[in-house]
């Protein structure tokens, strides 16, 4: 009798595995994928050389389908939607690239955050999957931070200090790298099943770590 409820456990502890397994890899493949098609529609966006405004526009629209890709991860038609939502965000950055690229040493700046980006999240993952250990104890923090960080953004649209642009640059940088250890935790200890809302978590983490890095680096470059 032990042993037969030793093999039923150890039944399930190997399903358990196998279903998490499996939805790391389809988020991490997904994810693979969404990031590409955002670098692809974020070049088409530069070579057009659209306007400043558009990249707000874009922002917009994909947001809009943020709450889309949330409703439909459960069914095929998330999907598609996961793929026009990150494709109108890469086109986002295509006014903000054109601007830095046009700084003197710009490339220079986006070729930086780009390898500070792959750094944070390839070092951040690695550290998740070997320690395998459970970070929701971050969450709520977490949570307060980017409530803090998006008001003081919008504060920061009025005030306009630099020194205040400049330090919550560096805190979203800080929260969405500790976003990126609470939701690979989650995949890992299977509190996401779903690889798509995994992808779009991780997703939005890599885009505002990139998008922050690279202000950073402008701010503390033109200093120089």
């Amino acid at each position: 009798m032990a042993e037969r409820r030793v093999d039923v456990a150890a039944a399930r502890f190997d399903s358990a595995t196998l279903a998490t397994n499996k939805v790391l890899k389809n988020t991490y493949m997904l994810l693979g994928m969404t990031l590409a098609f955002s670098a692809i529609t974020a070049g088409v966006s530069m070579a057009l050389n659209l306007p400043a405004i558009m990249a707000l526009v874009f922002s917009l629209i994909g947001f809009g389908l943020l709450f889309v890709v949330q409703r439909m991860a459960d069914s095929s038609k998330g999907l598609p939607a996961i793929f026009a939502f990150t494709g109108f965000m890469g086109a986002s950055l295509g006014p903000l690239l054109n601007a830095y690229l046009a700084m003197p040493g710009g490339a220079s700046l986006v070729t930086q955050s780009l390898a500070g980006t792959a750094f944070i999240f390839f070092g951040l993952s690695a550290y998740a999957l070997q320690s395998k250990r459970d970070f929701s104890f971050m969450s709520g923090f977490l949570f307060a931070g980017l409530i803090v960080a998006v008001v003081a953004m919008i504060a920061n649209i009025f005030l306009g200090i630099p020194a205040l642009s400049l330090t919550i640059s560096a805190a979203v940088v800080m929260i969405m790298s500790g976003l990126i250890l609470l939701d690979t935790s989650r995949i890992i200890n299977g509190g996401e099943t779903n690889y798509i809302r995994a992808t779009v978590g991780l997703y939005l983490s890599i885009y505002n770590i990139f998008i922050h890095l690279l202000s950073l680096l402008g701010v503390l470059g033109g200093d120089d």
